[in-house]
């Protein structure tokens, strides 16, 4: 099944992640299940990026054009040699879920309920919200 993805974090005019197409074999059934599933392949991807390596990494002219126009212009390195742990990642999503730190929304109408049954289709649109926490103190 074939979803197209959007991340977004509030206070930030354009998206974080532009959408992407995500492929999920079998179809999430639940909201628990989509976001598992959508942890999973993001570990995958990030561990396939930390094996990959280039031996002089480059940027040609429009991809310099098009990491300015997002404000961050990388090689798209992966500092962080650490391994993920996929159960952990899962744990850690749902936590969050939980906490009200993000929400999801399935063609424009929020998942509130984890395992609620969530009827997906073919090119779905999958929107993940980041709330932003403020930082400051009170007097």
């Amino acid at each position: 099944m074939k979803l197209a993805v959007t991340v977004k974090s509030l206070g930030k005019r354009k998206p974080e992640l532009a959408k992407q197409e995500m492929e999920l074999n079998p179809a999430p059934e639940t909201l628990r299940e989509l976001i598992a599933a959508t942890v999973a392949l993001n570990v995958r991807r990030l561990r396939e990026k930390q094996e990959s390596v280039a031996l002089i990494p480059f940027l040609t002219g429009q991809e310099v054009q098009a990491q300015g126009e997002t404000g961050k212009v990388g090689f798209g390195s992966v500092y962080n040699d650490g391994v993920p742990d996929v159960e952990d990642a899962v744990n850690t999503a749902m936590q969050a879920f939980e906490d009200g730190l993000y929400r999801v929304f399935v063609r424009d109408e929020e998942a509130t309920v984890l395992d609620a049954p969530l009827l997906l289709e073919d090119g779905d649109e999958i929107v993940f919200i980041r709330f932003t926490m403020l930082a400051g103190s009170l007097w």
